[in-house]
């Protein structure tokens, strides 16, 4: 019985951990915790006009709209997660588990073709992204957040989301 216990118990912690390798290493973004984080630099950034920004932004948007709905999804079943892991460890498994884990597949594919068009995701949760651009011989950022009509702000890089300034020049 105690055998039976031990190695319950070994499962229960390897599946727990192969979940949490998987939920934050893998997907290189920080869904729990909400924090604005860049995910991706290319090593040769695109760098956008306005224009080409806001051409790129009817491609980008609904793929952004579609990674905000899993990610609520996700951060909405957090709680249930350690309950998931711990009953699928004794019986082979779980169907909703097993569906969010699809839904993590889906996300890692729309996030990748975002960032292989040189775009930046910068926090999921409210929808904010950032285009690298050149003003004035410097990187800057082109920032879009859901919501807003097409992309009317920048900021240099270090000042983030909140030293936006609007565009006055293209």
């Amino acid at each position: 019985m105690r055998k039976l216990v031990y190695l319950s118990t070994c499962l229960l912690v390897y599946v727990f951990t192969f979940l949490l390798v998987y939920l934050f290493t893998y997907f290189r973004v920080y869904f729990f915790t909400c924090l604005p984080v860049s995910v991706y630099t290319p090593n040769m950034p695109k760098y956008y006009t306005p224009k080409e920004a806001n051409d790129a932004l009817n491609i980008v948007r609904p793929m952004l709209e579609e990674m905000m709905e899993i990610g609520a999804k996700i951060r909405a079943h957090q709680p249930e997660l350690w309950e998931l892991v711990k009953k699928s460890a004794g019986n082979g498994g779980n169907p909703k588990l097993s569906k969010l884990l699809t839904e993590f597949d889906h996300l890692d594919f729309l996030l990748h073709q975002i960032q292989d068009m040189g775009i930046e995701v910068k926090d999921l949760s409210i929808g904010l992204i950032d285009f690298v651009a050149l003003h004035d011989g410097r990187e800057v950022y082109l920032c879009w957040k859901c919501g807003e009509d097409r992309i009317q702000f920048w900021h240099e890089i270090e000042t983030g989301f909140s030293g936006r300034q609007l565009i006055d020049w293209e």
